[in-house]
């Protein structure tokens, strides 16, 4: 048996189980392996009966002196048994477990562990985990560290204990080492086997330790191995053309441009030109906050490649930003002679050519353009993409163009690094001149109608433009949702009885590619006062006389969405304010929103999300499909560093450890890339 071993083959997981635990993506061996505990319970001291005393949750062992199973009026059971250690007595008491009256018998040693409470002067525990006390093995639910995992609908922490616990004694179960020696002496770590053993059932708290220490190694180790290796892999690919850069025409472009560019436009600018010039493939990531100016940076470089004499290329996920990046770009290069052309998924005409540089969403890659000579590749807003996407786009031939990704979604440097440990990373810290900070205010039910009030006094008396944004297009019937503010509805109740003087616009994922530009271009236009919208906005719209985001079911979105949603407005000269509204605020909810009050920028986010969130998440990957970290530690820097150093050491040698790269092919299958 190995770890690839479906889980249906395991003793005991029958069709019905095995769908459950592919609920938790459990779906072989490994995965149930892989499926570690998030907390453990220290049932590992046994408690004199003597000494135990009420409220204590405890473990306790005694000889079973009597068991009874009752029966009530109405043909419910209940089962007490009466335990004793020599020192004092203990009641437990079960309600409707029938099926104990003939697991637990008079004389046998029991193990018990629950909380004490006292009825009386007798000490009694409720529904206590129990466990017969056998000499040929051991304990597993009770008498040591019990770990408690992620469950679902009929998978119980008890249910994957016992049948881990079987796996583990299973003689047949082979699970191979794929680090190699050098490593494990290097960095003083467990075996894997051992490790795997003792993070389910471990024998102390040292062994736990040593059991997370190796397997947090294997996790951030596998994703600095991977990113070495597709960074190995892009510098071998040949280039499709060598670029000559044109300092004087370069300046006379950023000269042409209608605003001066940041220092950090300029930095970036240079370090992607070094770039263009060298005889391998660009591979870098321009990362900027909502607003800081990273398509003017990549205007440069397509300018660039039009000089060149090769095409480019810029896919975004959405209609809705590739519209919005094709009239930006318009007016920036075509009055130098640039040709260019959007194709999106309601683009009429087959097959796109003819073309200097193709704007467009996915339909990019579906046969649709025909690329005489792709030299420059841009990915928007990256993470929308899967791995697949993007390589269709970047190998059109044999020969790779330059590639340039971009992301709005700040990460620390340290991050960035491993996560992104495959690209040159340029960043964009600063705002264009004249920006005002957004002011932004969770906003209390109470004072609903006077912010509606608020709103109709800012567009009318500053001929300002307003979002409001909610999280569904429809009202749902489930229970759970019936208060959540819906786009349609809420369109209409507001044009009606809030804003009948003003003109309100609905946007939303199921209107048609022309109504939604039909929609935008009223807005840029000013002929609509109020947008009401799903999160389709979310990114890259510019709309510089946008200064209010007004966000209903703030508590429903991520802090990234939120950042990026706020980073709609405030875009011009006029101060900006994002209003947040939320129902049913719990204490961490209400905690996340009014981070999102204090920091301002995304990098200050992506700090305050990265303690509030735990240390195995990214910022803003979560509704992205990004994978999390079971046991290893963004926040971790010296595992980071050896694990980096691990991985430089063995990837001019991977063709000696076969093992390292099963493992590593199979980390790139099931990994969503992060890049």
């Amino acid at each position: 048996m190995t770890l690839g071993t479906p889980i249906s083959r395991l003793f005991m997981v029958g069709p019905a189980y095995t769908n459950k635990l592919g609920r938790l993506n459990i779906n072989t061996v490994g995965d149930l392996l892989y499926h570690f505990p998030f907390r453990y319970l220290d049932y590992s001291l046994v408690s004199p009966l003597g000494q135990v005393q009420a409220g204590e949750t405890v473990s306790v062992k005694g000889q079973v002196l009597s068991f009874t199973n009752q029966y009530t009026r109405r043909r419910q059971t209940i089962q007490k048994a009466v335990i004793s250690d020599g020192t004092g007595q203990l009641q437990a008491t079960w309600f409707n477990q029938p099926f104990l009256k003939t697991a637990i018998k008079t004389g046998q040693s029991i193990f018990l562990a629950g909380k004490v409470e006292f009825f009386g002067s007798q000490k009694i525990m409720t529904n206590p985990d129990h466990e017969l006390v056998d000499q040929f093995k051991p304990a597993i639910h009770t008498g040591r560290l019990v770990p408690i995992y992620h469950e679902t609908t009929g998978v119980s922490s008890k249910w994957l204990r016992s049948r881990i616990a079987v796996l583990l004694r299973n003689q047949n179960l082979l699970v191979e080492e794929f680090l190699p020696s050098i490593l494990i002496e290097k960095n003083s770590l467990a075996e894997l086997r051992e490790s795997i053993e003792q993070i389910h059932l471990p024998n102390s708290l040292p062994k736990l330790t040593q059991a997370k220490q190796r397997l947090a190694f294997d996790e951030m180790f596998l994703l600095q191995l991977a990113a070495l290796s597709r960074q190995k892999a892009w510098q071998q690919k040949k280039l499709v053309c060598h670029f000559q850069v044109d300092a004087q025409k370069l300046a006379q472009f950023i000269k042409s441009l209608p605003f001066p560019l940041t220092a950090a436009q300029t930095r970036a600018i240079g370090e992607i030109m070094t770039d263009l010039q060298k005889d391998q493939p660009m591979n870098r990531l321009l990362e900027g906050d909502v607003g800081s100016g990273k398509t003017v940076v990549a205007a440069a470089a397509i300018f660039i490649a039009s000089l060149n004499k090769v095409q480019a290329a810029l896919m975004v996920p959405t209609e809705v930003l590739a519209n919005q990046h094709f009239l930006t770009l318009n007016q920036l290069l075509t009055p130098l002679g640039i040709k260019i052309k959007l194709l999106t998924g309601s683009t009429h005409q087959k097959q796109v050519d003819d073309f200097d540089f193709l704007i467009g969403t996915h339909a990019l890659i579906h046969q649709r353009a025909v690329f005489k000579k792709l030299g420059l590749a841009i990915v928007d807003e990256q993470h929308r993409f899967g791995v697949g996407q993007r390589a269709q786009l970047i190998n059109q031939n044999r020969q790779a163009p330059h590639l340039l990704t971009m992301t709005a979604t700040p990460i620390p440097r340290t991050i960035a690094l491993t996560v992104h440990g495959d690209l040159d990373l340029s960043v964009l810290d600063e705002m264009p001149p004249g920006r005002q900070k957004i002011k932004t205010w969770l906003v209390p039910a109470a004072k609903r109608r006077a912010a509606y009030a608020w709103i109709r006094q800012e567009i009318q008396t500053h001929r300002s433009q307003a979002f409001i944004v909610c999280p569904f297009i429809e009202e749902s019937t489930h229970e759970s949702l019936q208060s959540v503010r819906a786009a349609k509805n809420e369109f209409t109740r507001l044009q009606t009885k809030i804003f009948p003087q003003l003109k309100l616009g609905l946007l939303h994922g199921r209107l048609k590619s022309t109504e939604k530009v039909a929609v935008l271009k009223q807005f840029q236009q000013q002929k609509i006062a109020i947008l009401v919208a799903t999160p389709v906005v979310e990114v890259g719209l510019d709309i510089p006389n946008a200064t209010i985001m007004m966000v209903e079911g703030a508590q429903r979105f991520g802090l990234a969405q939120l950042h990026q949603l706020r980073g709609r407005v405030g875009r011009g000269e006029k101060q900006a304010y994002c209003l947040l509204f939320g129902e049913n605020l719990g204490h961490q909810g209400r905690q996340r929103l009014q981070a999102l009050q204090q920091a301002h920028t995304g990098m200050e986010l992506a700090e305050i999300d990265l303690q509030m969130r735990g240390p195995g998440q990214v910022y803003g990957t979560s509704q992205h499909g990004f994978f999390a970290l079971q046991l290893a530690s963004f926040t971790d820097h010296r595992l980071i560093k050896q694990t980096r150093q691990a991985a430089a050491l063995v990837m001019p040698s991977l063709s000696r450890y076969p093992r390292l790269q099963a493992k590593l092919k199979e980390y790139k299958i099931n990994q969503v890339e992060p890049n």
